[in-house]
């Protein structure tokens, strides 16, 4: 509240609160003691006029004279302030009186002594008349007797000493607030003194602060006032100075930046002329890419596809190893390729990753198989480490982890000539929904100094860049590995010391998946026994892990006698050891003693399976009972060697066909146009074609193809984008616009390049075609293509056999495939059985239903109910019943005539599987 005060109301409550107390205490302490005194006076008075009044009544009182006694009491009430007078016997009798009677009760007896009571109003007196009083008249005195005479009574009243007290407060009050006003108006006069100086120096301050420079202050009247008018004075002659020497240079600024200003805007002139042409040659440069990309990969293309083809011809061993050797250069080329291209766009901002769902560990262990010969070829140990805590479903793009990593790998198994390549992913830290990994990969290799790590992600620049080093490349990978996993949140790095080795690591958070029920132990491996066999340490760890994460109770063996001797131990036990998984290579256990060793093993009711390095399968083969079921390349994949390890244990009844079931019907071969301006590419594509099985015709540009689709009929046209005159592109959409115009139903279009660059595939489906199929091009590939576009299947050539072939026929398709259906279900057997159960247990309604609609003439219900049917064989074990409906579901969608003897094939393929399961029931 103080602080609100203004300098005024500061000053007249320092001037008026001391000063007002101070007169109200010594008033109010005068007052009361002027009331004091004239109340002591009153009663001094009193009793003087009692003790005056005493001798005066004694002669009377000792007469009894009433008379004279009221005489004296009228004369008293004379005296000031006397209100009643009364004469009282000896015994207190009255006597005589004069005035009112009296206010306060007679004062109480205390022999004879004098007494009094006060009231607000009166005081009263009671003096007893002794006879010594007698003296005072003349009278002789009995000094005997002292008995009083009488009594007198007087009563003084207090109005007058009230009034007095009043007038004295009144004037008291009256002198205060007369000095209380005097000092007010003294404290405002200097209060004014102050403030009025305030007030200017406050308006000239805001004066200075809305630039007025010029306003001064006057002298002010007292010697500290003009000393701070000096000073601001002083000041705003300082502003003053200092606003026109900026105002000055002010002005200079902008003159030289009005010419700079001028200079920049001819220098963005420029830079935008330059920025221009910047992003035309970045342009031009994408467009090189991607005309270098067709270019270089088109010849590729018919380098491996003929070079595929000349293969499976005779050939003399000499000319196998030229073909072998001409393949693997063209594959490095392609990868080489490959690389330039992810750095470019990577560079342009233009790769999109993926989220879907992967398994970790598969993801790890498919990279160390692709790479497993190469490291073999140098009898490096490949293996790897995935710690139990380690989540394995996880979300991301796998395809780029996996190239991540394969490049890491990759380059470990380079650079180390020998020892060991270990692969270990671990849990960092982890949420709810998240978890944090770190994925290394260590060597024993050469190891890097610190100059090599500090140059070692950059682009085209490789560790090893002297003329003598063996490793090639580009240079590129671990630039394009950095990149990638930085687009994914993560980090990468390195740790090396020159000749011990190195250890690339990779941080990665990725999103949780649903858990896969597949990383569960396998049924038939839980609580059992087996033991291993390995020399290598860590890849014995390594296996000891992966076989108790199969559910198994794992004893590790050091040597054969250990582990002939450990299964011998236990045969006899509760629980015997009923598996063996051997890690051998040729120095270690030749082929000749493993074969003794695994009669053994089997007399010992002992099943075991082998793991030998990748080179080496063929040296193994013949020494073991069922080299099918008993021979894995190491390093051991989990899922291969569940399922391999439970075939073991218990075998499973492959279904067979019986021999009386007929064979499907064979339907006409696909009608194929291919379009290529380079004749080499298109023969390849028209030879493969044709060794499947399909009718081709082919055009060598966009023209002649719209030609051919306007006099005749295609299932299928494989259209090349790059062409003369008319492109891809165009030759798809005038083939599009004809289709409209005539009502046609629109021929599937696949384009057949070599285009790789981000959104081709978005501007191709764009033009009116239907699939995207990049070159280079397997049989495989158009097989499924064609499969997926026509219904029509093709015969590929690792299933035909050296007979040639009756074409055009469709190639044999069994009714039940049980192999197929354990592929389709992950190798999951209870889930293959259950997925056909679930199918055969609907076959019978579909078959009616599609009856009725076909009966019913309804086109669109047909459909459905075909496609529905169609999406529940995509995951059975029914080849010749999916392509029945693949088949019947596309001419249908065609409106093709021929879709009525599609449906009579797709109802007898139903009516074959029908048959063939109730005779493997």
């Amino acid at each position: 509240m103080i602080k609100d005060l203004g300098i005024k109301g500061r000053v007249l409550m320092l001037t008026l609160l001391p000063t007002s107390l101070l007169a109200l205490v010594l008033g109010g302490y005068f007052t009361w003691v002027q009331l004091s005194d004239l109340q002591a006076q009153l009663l001094q008075r009193g009793q003087m006029i009692s003790e005056q009044l005493a001798p005066l009544a004694a002669p009377a009182l000792k007469r009894g004279d009433a008379v004279l006694l009221q005489r004296i009491a009228q004369q008293a009430l004379e005296q000031p302030d006397v209100r009643a007078v009364s004469f009282l016997a000896a015994e207190r009798t009255p006597l005589a009186h004069a005035g009112p009677s009296m206010l306060n009760s007679a004062p109480g007896s205390r022999g004879l002594q004098a007494a009094q009571s006060n009231s607000q109003d009166a005081t009263r007196f009671l003096l007893p008349v002794l006879p010594q009083h007698l003296s005072l008249t003349g009278a002789p005195q009995d000094e005997q007797n002292d008995a009083p005479l009488g009594w007198v009574e007087l009563e003084l009243s207090h109005h007058s000493t009230l009034l007095s007290g009043y007038r004295s407060l009144l004037a008291s009050l009256l002198l205060i607030g007369t000095g209380l006003a005097i000092t007010a108006l003294l404290a405002l006069r200097m209060s004014r003194t102050i403030n009025e100086p305030l007030r200017q120096i406050k308006h000239s301050v805001a004066q200075l602060k809305e630039g007025h420079l010029e306003t001064r202050l006057p002298p002010l009247g007292s010697h500290e006032l003009d000393e701070l008018a000096s000073g601001i004075n002083r000041m705003a002659e300082a502003l003053q100075n200092a606003q026109e020497e900026l105002q000055h240079s002010i002005e200079q600024a902008t003159e030289d930046v009005r010419q700079n200003l001028e200079t920049i805007e001819i220098q963005n002139i420029e830079l935008d002329l330059a920025r221009k042409e910047a992003l035309e040659a970045s342009r031009i440069k994408s467009e090189f890419l991607a005309n270098m990309s067709h270019e270089i990969r088109t010849p590729l293309n018919g380098i491996l596809g003929f070079t595929n083809l000349l293969q499976k011809s005779e050939l003399t061993p000499r000319q196998q190893d030229y073909l072998g050797t001409i393949e693997k250069s063209a594959d490095s080329l392609l990868a080489i390729i490959n690389e330039i291209l992810d750095f470019s766009k990577i560079e342009a901002g233009k790769l999109v990753l993926e989220n879907i769902p992967f398994n970790l560990r598969d993801l790890l262990q498919d990279t160390l198989t692709i790479l497993a010969p190469a490291a073999h070829e140098k009898q490096l140990e490949l293996l790897s480490l995935v710690y139990r805590d380690t989540p394995l479903s996880l979300i991301g793009d796998p395809l780029r982890l996996k190239q991540v990593l394969t490049n890491l790998v990759s380059n470990a198994i380079k650079f180390t000539r020998e020892g060991s390549i270990v692969m270990r992913a671990m849990l960092e830290d982890e949420s709810a929904d998240r978890a944090q990994l770190r994925i290394s990969v260590q060597d024993t290799g050469i190891g890097l100094s610190d100059d090599d790590l500090g140059e070692l992600f950059q682009a085209f620049t490789q560790a090893d860049n002297s003329l003598s080093r063996q490793a090639g490349g580009t240079g590129l990978g671990l630039v394009i590995s950095k990149r990638l996993i930085e687009q994914m949140g993560g980090e990468i790095g390195v740790t090396s010391s020159p000749g011990e080795g190195s250890e690339f690591w990779i941080s990665l958070s990725l999103p949780k998946a649903r858990d896969d029920a597949e990383d569960l132990p396998r049924p038939p491996l839980l609580g059992r026994r087996a033991a291993i066999l390995e020399s290598h340490e860590l890849a014995r760890q390594a296996l000891q892990h992966q076989l108790e994460d199969c559910g198994l109770e794992v004893s590790p063996c050091t040597s054969l006698d250990h582990l002939q001797h450990l299964v011998q131990e236990a045969q006899h036990s509760a629980r015997p050891i009923e598996l063996a998984v051997l890690g051998v290579s040729l120095h270690s256990l030749p082929p000749e003693q493993l074969g003794q060793q695994i009669d053994s093993l089997e007399r010992l009711n002992c099943k075991a399976l082998v793991l030998c390095p990748t080179t080496e399968q063929s040296r193994y083969h013949a020494s073991l009972p069922d080299a099918h079921s008993q021979l894995q390349a190491k390093p051991a994949c989990t899922r291969k060697l569940q399922r391999a390890l439970a075939e073991l244990i218990s075998p499973r009844q492959r279904s067979l066909l019986p021999a009386a079931a007929p064979a499907p019907t064979a339907s006409r071969a696909p009608r194929i146009l291919c379009v290529d301006d380079n004749p080499a590419n298109l023969l390849l594509v028209q030879t493969l074609l044709d060794d499947m099985g399909a009718q081709t015709r082919i055009a060598h540009s966009g023209f002649e193809a719209v030609e051919l689709v306007q006099q005749d009929r295609f299932d299928l046209i494989f259209m090349d984008i790059q062409m003369p005159g008319m492109d891809g592109r165009q030759a798809s959409e005038a083939i599009r616009q004809w289709e409209n115009q005539q009502g046609r139903a629109p021929v599937a279009i696949v384009a057949l390049t070599a285009h790789a660059l981000a959104n081709e595939k978005r501007a191709l489906l764009q033009s009116g075609m239907d699939d995207y199929l990049s070159k280079p091009i397997s049989e495989r590939q158009l097989a499924q293509v064609v499969l997926k576009w026509t219904g029509l299947p093709l015969r590929q050539h690792s299933e035909v056999t050296s007979q040639p072939a009756p074409a055009p026929q469709q190639e044999e398709l069994r009714v039940l495939d049980s192999d197929e259906g354990l592929c389709l279900a992950a190798g999951k057997a209870d889930l293959a059985a259950d997925m056909l159960q679930m199918l055969l247990a609907g076959l019978a309604a579909d078959r009616q239903a599609i009856a009725q609609a076909r009966q019913a003439g309804d086109r669109n219900s047909l459909i459905e109910r075909v496609h529905r049917l169609h999406g529940a064989t995509r995951y059975c074990g029914v080849p010749q019943l999916r392509a029945a409906c693949q088949r019947c579901e596309t001419l249908l969608k065609q409106n093709d005539p021929s879709a009525t003897q599609a449906l009579d094939e797709l109802d007898q393929a139903i009516e074959r599987l029908a048959c063939v399961t109730q005779v493997s029931a």
